[in-house]
């Protein structure tokens, strides 16, 4: 599946995944925490040309190299961008050494059950021949579970698995993201019952076929263990789910095996009134940071 030198990365090298993927609903906000305002800019054009600015500068940081960035989640129009001249997943790859992932969800169904399954994506195998033809390596996608309902929950394994498997069959790599909201009053029930989904659909995998999973950072330590080193399992990222850097980064350092895959932990320092060699400074002081979690931990079942 995809470039085998890419698969070697994301497999077994220390390190994180820069989740640079903010579309369309969670622009705005992420551009406010950069500093721009809605004042700034007119439409969605200049909104997503300044957003595309933010990354490409993060992107460009002397830091963000695959010595410590080993993957990067992309927004469609981030894929189909550039830096400086040169289109974004190639860049990445070849003069960065960070595996290019891309965001394939169009958003999410009104909750029902307790969770938001994906909206159609009816045009999902054209984006994947286009994004495998420019050099991307996996997909993301992404359902929302706000309660420990059963059958919503069974209802978000079943769909993230069925897309996941039409990936496969397009050459890329999957990762599958059924988030668990940090918000929830049953956040600890429905990661037991997400847990027992997942692994049922894990081990019905043709022994041909490997995922990745992106899960919150569980309440109990250690929780994910069992997908740790699972056949059909290349790698288990965490999401920090709105946790600040440094909580999402203390938690994490409690689950032996997961890496981070941090979006709004990334960018928090980060504000577009800062000069080049500040900017590099926040972004590098935040990787070391990010890394750390990711690779040095501590013992299971500590207290955070």
């Amino acid at each position: 599946m995809g470039d085998a030198k890419m698969l070697h990365k994301m497999s077994s090298a220390p390190g994180f995944i820069a989740a640079l993927d903010q579309s369309g609903g969670s622009t705005p906000g992420a551009l406010r925490a950069y500093g721009v305002m809605e004042t700034d800019y007119q439409g969605d054009e200049e909104m997503f040309r300044l957003m595309h600015a933010m990354r490409v500068r993060i992107m460009s940081a002397p830091s963000f190299t695959g010595d410590k960035v080993i993957g990067a989640i992309l927004f469609e129009r981030t894929m189909d961008g550039d830096v400086n001249g040169e289109p974004v997943p190639s860049y990445l790859w070849q003069k960065r050494g960070v595996v290019p992932f891309l965001k394939i969800d169009k958003g999410l169904n009104a909750e029902e059950n307790g969770v938001q399954t994906m909206k159609p994506m009816p045009e999902l195998d054209a984006l994947l021949i286009r994004g495998r033809e420019k050099g991307i390596f996996g997909t993301k996608m992404r359902s929302v579970i706000a309660n420990a309902d059963k059958a919503g929950i069974a209802a978000v394994v079943k769909q993230q698995f069925e897309v996941a498997r039409q990936i496969i069959g397009q050459g890329l790599m999957p990762i599958i993201e059924p988030e668990v909201s940090i918000k929830s009053p049953t956040k600890q029930e429905a990661e037991a019952i997400l847990r027992d989904e997942i692994a049922a659909y894990l081990d019905k995998l043709p022994s041909s076929e490997t995922v990745m999973l992106k899960l919150t950072i569980p309440t109990v330590a250690d929780f994910y263990a069992p997908f740790i080193g699972h056949k059909s399992v290349v790698r288990v990222v965490a999401l920090s789910g709105g946790y600040s850097t440094a909580d999402a980064c203390q938690k994490l350092k409690h689950n032996p095996g997961m890496i981070a895959s941090f979006s709004r932990g990334l960018t928090e320092s980060l504000r577009v009134t800062m000069t080049d060699a500040e900017f590099n400074a926040a972004v590098a002081g935040t990787i070391d940071q990010i890394y750390d979690a990711s690779v040095n931990k501590v013992a299971a079942g500590c207290a955070a």
